[in-house]
């Protein structure tokens, strides 16, 4: 079986692939996380990128219970299963062979009935939560009461963006523009990616007394270098992520007040993702960045930051370390100024040609066939598999 790439994701995905890394990352958990407890833990967005690494960093490496909520596919006749599918089909198979309590509610997270899906499980098999880890990043969003759909946009704000990018087709260094977002596309990606969301699921489980004394949620987010801030920081996701940090300060006083715990948001680090490499001019300064930090020792992916935040910041008796806006700070490294100044130098020279001299292009893109099962070591893709998963 090969990828068959469409656009900016692949249409299919190999159950053995996403297994192997799904392995490989909870392997990662256990040694980075060793020694470590903790109860309950939801995640929001569990079954890829950040959110799956705190699935597996919280169940192998803090030994917790985890419930994820994620909306993902199962295999047909005609397909394969999701990447999202696959990778929670085998952390919940590790689960059950060490005796651990992994569950997936598997829905739109939005909507009131994937949310009460949600209380009903927790009361059955859990209790109340620890942790609550807002990890959802979805294109679109539809209104509670279901009467309203909101599209989020890619978009800058005030001007027109252009700048360098990469075709991914064709391997090549290209120029892009996008239009400016309407103040419309604006009031709506922040709708989607906002915090609105966030605050609905800690309100609905304060009201339903499901949040232990103590708990703590935690809501990831970007903040990204200069060469991508008219598009990213600075466009509609940014915006976007300004509401997020502006709910963070809200939930705090809640959680603080009512149960003792706390709210925050945790500014990663960039890493490829189906979401990421739909923004122009992401994936070639994801590629440039990516060969500097490895040069340098300084590389880390999903499982190494989330391990990383949970061990520094969030694990029982850890105190998180904050900047002047109060966020958790894991972009440290990529962020250091003598990285972003290497940065800068190779993107104003980067070219077609000089591409994977500068960069690392095959590791780029390594990365995003792994998000969906392909090119990962020791799979051999000539043989049949099964692609029917359980998720149990």
């Amino acid at each position: 079986m090969a990828p068959r790439i469409r656009g900016f994701i692949s249409v299919n995905a190999h159950p053995d692939g996403c297994a192997a890394v799904v392995r490989r990352q909870a392997e990662v958990a256990r040694a980075g996380l060793a020694g470590r407890r903790a109860g309950n833990v939801l995640v929001i967005g569990s079954s890829t990128g950040y959110g799956l690494a705190t699935v597996l960093s919280a169940a192998f490496g803090l030994r917790a219970n985890v419930l994820g909520v994620c909306f993902e596919r199962a295999a047909t006749e005609e397909r394969t299963g999701s990447a999202g599918w696959y990778n929670l089909a085998e952390a919940h198979r590790l689960a059950r062979a060490e005796g651990l309590l992994v569950r997936t509610v598997n829905g739109d997270a939005f909507t009131r009935a994937v949310k009460q899906q949600v209380v009903a499980e927790l009361r059955a098999r859990f209790g109340p939560l620890d942790y609550v880890v807002y990890s959802l990043a979805a294109p679109r969003r539809v209104s509670p009461d279901g009467a309203v759909t909101w599209q989020s946009a890619l978009k800058p704000i005030g001007a027109a963006y252009t700048g360098k990018a990469i075709d991914l087709r064709a391997d090549a260094v290209v120029e892009a523009s996008i239009e400016a977002a309407s103040e419309q596309e604006i009031a709506d990606t922040v709708r989607v990616m906002g915090g609105e969301d966030w605050a609905d699921w800690i309100e609905l489980l304060a009201d339903e007394q499901l949040l232990n004394d103590g708990c703590r949620s935690v809501a990831y987010s970007y903040v990204g270098p200069d060469v991508t801030r008219e598009i990213y920081r600075s466009g509609t996701i940014g915006r976007a992520k300004e509401h997020l940090e502006a709910t963070a300060e809200r939930l705090h006083g809640r959680l603080a007040d009512a149960h003792g715990g706390g709210a925050w948001v945790s500014v990663q680090t960039a890493v490829v993702t189906q979401a990421s490499a739909a923004i122009p001019g992401v994936p070639l300064y994801m590629s440039i960045v990516f060969a500097v930090l490895r040069e340098r020792g300084l590389w880390e992916g999903t499982i190494e930051q989330v391990v990383r935040l949970f061990r520094d910041h969030l694990a029982p008796g850890a105190l998180p370390i904050v900047d002047a806006q109060r966020r958790i700070r894991l972009d440290d490294r990529e962020l250091d100024v003598s990285v972003q100044a290497e940065v800068a130098g190779r993107w104003a020279r980067v070219t077609t040609a000089n591409l994977h001299e500068l960069s690392d292009y095959a590791g780029y893109k390594h990365a995003f066939e792994e998000l969906f099962g392909f090119g990962v070591d020791g799979i051999d893709y000539a043989q049949p598999t099964e692609l029917a998963r359980e998720l149990v």
